[in-house]
């Protein structure tokens, strides 16, 4: 079904086909009876050995949708129709934006890649908060994704990431600092140990102040250096943040391609192998004690069985949804349970850091 609606979409632009989609997701979301009956259906056969628990939240299964598709939390509830075991939304800036200029969207399907250069265009947190205010169904954990304005210089970023807690915290489960975007100047500076150590500072102060005890967790680059991926990771930990999400977009082009050259931050598959190679770095710099969000190149249940043993508790999907479209779930939910069953694991945290309980015992 999808791969007529697929080719119809892959027709348009990309961002005026994202938009229709979105339109679409957040149109199916005014019937929270349909959405809840959609989400069933995928959901179907679905047991407690797929849940897993991260910072407090529970996860009905591994599989969420990454921020970025839904910035303006619009289509939320239309998400969580597709199955997603958690929606994050954003990344929200606390004033509108419109982002970079078009074009700044681009497909790759050669490649299952996407270059993105939107430059955190949302309508502000003010919109995305009265968004979240008229939802009434919950049936997983929200995320919200928070960053700054362009037009706010480094040196006033923290002001900006507190202003988008004062809003939106309270309206979520668990919120994502982004220091880690390539589309916003000078924005991957954040990542640089002093300074990262203050921001992430800041916002926990004033998370205690409006929404205490919510988690809070930090989404890194992929380009970051093994050494900086310990320096962050060892931060993190200092700060006791709740864990990482890793990873964003890369400035990298691991391939020829016409559109290789335009700027922005490669998503989809050629970014899998440098996001699992942080997830596999943070978590043995951690010994397994900072729990990891993964994300970069997921398509199917083996895309998501590879992180979870390189050490990810849960794995987030975007770029993927796109090429894979609303069943995605649902059909990599039970083929996941098939690895897991085969491996002979009883639960996905089981899972979780495998391959590296397995090197230490070959290694012995």
């Amino acid at each position: 079904m999808y791969g007529l609606t697929r080719s119809l979409l892959f027709r348009l632009p990309a961002e005026p086909a994202h938009r229709l989609g979105l339109f679409g997701l957040r149109e199916l979301g005014h019937s929270q009876e349909l959405c809840q009956s959609l989400r069933g259906r995928a959901l179907r056969g679905v047991s407690d050995a797929l849940s897993v628990e991260v910072a407090g939240l529970r996860f009905a299964h591994p599989v969420a949708l990454a921020a970025g598709l839904d910035k303006d939390a619009e289509a939320v509830d239309g998400l969580f129709a597709c199955g997603f075991s958690a929606v994050e939304i954003g990344t929200v800036t606390p004033r509108p934006q419109p982002g970079n200029p078009t074009p700044r969207l681009f497909r790759l399907p050669e490649h299952q890649a996407v270059i993105n250069r939107m430059g955190f265009n949302n309508h502000g947190a003010a919109v995305a908060a009265a968004h979240l205010r008229q939802r009434a169904w919950h049936p997983g954990p929200l995320g919200i994704n928070v960053g700054k304005n362009k037009d706010t210089p480094l040196e006033q970023a923290v002001e900006d990431y507190v202003a988008c807690v004062d809003a939106l915290a309270p309206l979520g489960d668990y919120v994502v600092v982004n220091a880690s975007s390539p589309n916003t100047p000078g924005l991957r500076k954040l990542q640089e140990p002093e300074q990262l150590s203050a921001l992430l500072g800041a916002v926990q102060e004033r998370l205690a102040a409006v929404a205490p005890g919510k988690p809070l967790f930090l989404k890194i680059a992929p380009d970051l250096t093994p050494e900086a991926v310990d320096e962050v990771v060892d931060v993190a930990r200092t700060r006791k943040l709740a864990g990482l999400v890793a990873t964003n977009t890369t400035v990298a082009r691991p391939f020829e391609h016409p559109l290789a050259k335009e700027a922005g931050g490669l998503s989809g598959a050629p970014v899998r192998e440098a996001a699992n190679a942080v997830i596999r770095r943070a978590y043995l710099r951690s010994g397994g004690a900072l729990p990891i969000i993964g994300v970069g190149g997921v398509f199917s249940a083996q895309d998501v069985y590879e992180k979870l043993r390189a050490g990810a508790s849960v794995v987030q999907v975007y770029t993927g949804f796109i090429y894979e479209g609303p069943g995605m779930v649902r059909r990599i939910l039970p083929a996941l349970a098939a690895l897991l069953e085969r491996d002979g694991f009883t639960s996905v945290s089981q899972a979780i850091g495998a391959e590296h309980r397995s090197a230490r015992t070959s290694a012995s």
